[in-house]
């Protein structure tokens, strides 16, 4: 609203500057009556260029802008031709031709921007020359050359302002969906997977043990409302806190809660995880650390559920020191075959390289030295990389 205010106050400033340098284009020196119609026309007409607003990439702007400085050289080359006029060669033609060329530079495709900023500059470099052809008045033109040289630069300024602000805005759209991607994955899949494995675990217990079978049904019910509630998190994410104050902006899960997440995995059956934090329950880290190290034992797990069914227990470690967070995941089951053609692709890993990576992190996965599946992860407490 502010801004659309302070756009058209100056529109009418703009237009009461050009009004009174058309009063002293008409009273001032000699000049033919015959033609006054003719030169306040012309300097409304350039004035009707720049004064509507214009989207980005019009194309009908620059045309008009062309349409604009051919009329302006015809009656400049027809006073020229017949000596007809003297004294003020046109002050509200010319100063109307600045907001064309700053709105031009501004707003029009770059090669017809080029095109008409420089019929534009020849127009009223040119403009002088209707009251005389003596050295004083090719100065003059010069002079105005010099302004709408000054008025495409400020119009480029303002471009490059936008255009750098365009791509501000596209990078951190870039990434937040890179962020809800890698919460989706971390946080669906993980429970999604568990609930498959637990789906499997009771229909083969099932005719051989109907009350194993409820727990396992009762599990299942739990992972997927944990699941649910991981979906209303992040779509509210999405959604305008504006409307909805009370939801919760993001998943806050960090080091303090891995023991319930270890318990979860083992309890969902199948592999058996141990966690070893030597005591350190997150207090002091900083959150970008403490939820990544979360995402990182999650994914971790997620993998090994999927791909490592020969291991017989995963290892999950974690040692604070002054500068880093030190994580290690580590399965004793054989290294995952190589990925097929026909195998879909998939983003766990390359999702944790991002998140460890935007907080300075590394991180390594492979097989380890004694067999199984490692996955180590530092992650510096002070912001900065040590590597």
């Amino acid at each position: 609203m502010l801004n659309t205010f302070l756009v058209r106050a100056g529109q009418i400033a703009a237009l009461g500057l050009l009004a009174l340098l058309g009063v002293v284009d008409i009273t001032s020196g000699r000049f033919d009556t015959a033609l006054v119609p003719v030169q306040v026309l012309i300097a409304m007409a350039v004035a009707a260029v720049w004064l509507p607003r214009h989207r980005h990439g019009s194309r009908t702007l620059p045309v008009a802008a062309l349409l604009a400085a051919g009329l302006s050289l015809s009656f400049t080359a027809l006073l020229m031709h017949r000596d007809l006029y003297g004294g003020v060669w046109g002050l509200a033609e010319s100063a109307a031709f600045l907001g064309v060329a700053a709105v031009v530079a501004r707003h029009a495709p770059p090669r017809w921007a080029v095109l008409a900023c420089a019929a534009v500059g020849l127009a009223v470099g040119l403009m002088p020359l209707r009251s005389g052809q003596s050295s004083i008045y090719v100065t003059f033109g010069l002079v105005q050359a010099l302004g709408i040289a000054g008025a495409i630069g400020a119009g480029v300024t303002l471009r490059t302002m936008e255009g750098n602000r365009t791509r501000a805005l596209d990078t951190v759209r870039s990434e937040q969906r890179a962020e809800f991607a890698r919460d989706l994955h971390d946080f669906i899949a993980h429970h999604v997977t568990g609930i498959v494995v637990q789906a499997q675990g009771a229909r083969f217990i099932a005719e051989q043990d109907p009350k194993r079978a409820m727990l396992a049904l009762e599990q299942i019910e739990r992972a997927g409302a944990e699941t649910m509630a991981s979906m209303r998190r992040m779509v509210g994410v999405l959604r305008d806190p504006a409307s909805e104050p009370d939801a919760p902006l993001a998943p806050v899960a960090g080091v303090g809660d891995l023991h319930a997440l270890v318990e979860q995995f083992t309890a969902a059956g199948g592999l058996p995880a141990r966690l070893d934090t030597g005591g350190d329950d997150g207090a002091g880290l900083p959150v970008e650390v403490s939820t990544s190290a979360y995402r990182v034992v999650m994914e971790a797990l997620t993998n090994a559920r999927q791909h490592a069914r020969h291991a017989t227990v995963i290892d999950v470690w974690l040692r604070r020191t002054d500068s880093q967070l030190l994580v290690r995941v580590a399965n004793d089951g054989p290294p995952p075959r190589p990925a097929g053609p026909r195998d879909r692709p998939g983003y766990g890993l390359a999702g944790l390289t991002e998140r460890v990576r935007a907080v300075g992190g590394q991180i390594s996965a492979g097989p380890g030295v004694d067999g199984g599946w490692v996955v180590d992860v530092a992650l510096p407490l002070n912001g900065k990389s040590d590597w």
